[in-house]
């Protein structure tokens, strides 16, 4: 147990704080017990008698490898995690990467309490799977510190603002002041959704980049209409690169079924027709999600978007084995003339 003992702890404080010291080092002693809890050998006994009073099944042995354990019950002994054990359990079940095999780590802290409460039969297969499972490690995860996280939680959960040491991609550093929102968790990803105080603006932080929160006085009130989910896709389709403008021969309600909410803002141009207003720093990816689209689709606006498409085009129409039959017509040939001259003129400038 890392958190020191209260000189001012209840008895029923410390009696709690046995029972974990006994579930987390089996066959402990009166005196080791004692000696973690600031208190005397007997008054550690006491707190062992109470324990066994409430129902819990404490076991003891004499000798010199004796010592104090949970016995198996019916009863599932109280489990008493810290902040960061229980937020990294519920971040291990959101992302589904994190080594539950660690035991030093929260998440394999966590879960040894859990299994050393089950039953005996259940307790060891359990272990077994533990012990024994090799995840593949995922490139892509991007796992934040649960600390870092448990401190933006509560600085939303408490409307307290933040100062954050942030460090971007390319590897610079700020200090941001922020008024933190909400934790959000998207494709694997843990996003802070907050307001900027310097761009006084809505902006969006990789929690896996944040490397240090410092909590500080002010408060304030978040936006009463917050959805933090649809506000952070929305903000995460704006401010790229390339600006995108897509007209779409479908209803509103049939495109947004299809498209993530991060391509951008759809609106309705008319009956039966939408406009994608979005911007992106990956054409390629761009053209790639728009390709599933169940309807016909233009680009207005992005040659470099438009020139991702006639590429994406074109390898699937090899790949179902109708380019060899275009390039023999002669509709095909002259087709690919043009098409080679509509990749010239839209072609930006400084591609390759």
């Amino acid at each position: 147990m890392g958190d020191a003992v209260k000189p001012d702890a209840s008895p029923t404080a410390r009696a709690l704080l046995a029972l974990e010291l006994v579930q987390g080092s089996p066959g402990i002693t009166a005196d080791r017990l004692g000696g973690k809890l600031g208190v005397s050998e007997r008054a550690a006994r006491r707190y062992i008698a109470i324990l066994r009073e409430a129902g819990i099944p404490i076991e003891s042995a004499r000798g010199p490898y004796g010592g104090y354990r949970v016995g198996r019950g019916l009863r599932l002994p109280p489990l008493m995690f810290s902040a960061t054990e229980a937020l990294g359990l519920v971040m291990a079940v959101l992302d589904g990467h994190h080594d539950a095999s660690d035991p030093t780590g929260p998440v394999g802290s966590a879960l040894g309490k859990i299994v050393r409460a089950l039953p005996a039969p259940v307790a060891a297969q359990a272990e077994a799977v533990r012990r024994s499972t090799a995840p593949a490690p995922d490139r892509a995860a991007a796992r934040p510190d649960p600390g870092t996280t448990t401190a933006l939680v509560q600085a939303c959960s408490n409307h307290r603002r933040v100062l954050i040491d942030y460090r971007t991609e390319a590897g610079s550093e700020w200090l941001i002041e922020v008024d933190p929102w909400a934790v959000v968790v998207r494709h694997g990803r843990w996003y802070l959704l907050c307001r900027s105080h310097a761009a006084d603006a809505r902006r969006a932080y990789r929690i896996d980049r944040v490397r240090r929160v410092e909590e500080l006085e002010g408060t304030f009130s978040p936006p009463a209409d917050l959805e933090p989910v649809a506000a952070l896709e929305e903000h995460l389709a704006v401010g790229w690169e390339y600006e995108v403008e897509a007209v779409i021969d479908a209803p509103v309600e049939t495109v947004a079924r299809c498209l993530p909410r991060a391509l951008g803002r759809l609106e309705p141009l008319g009956a039966g027709t939408a406009r994608l207003a979005g911007s992106t720093s990956n054409p390629v990816w761009y053209a790639q999600q728009l390709a599933v689209i169940p309807a016909p689709y233009r680009i207005v606006r992005c040659p470099e978007l438009q020139e991702a498409t006639r590429v994406l085009g074109r390898r699937l129409m090899a790949a179902g084995g109708a380019a060899a039959e275009a390039r023999a017509s002669p509709a095909g040939q002259a087709g690919r003339a043009d098409g080679a001259a509509a990749g010239r003129c839209h072609r930006p400038a400084g591609r390759q």
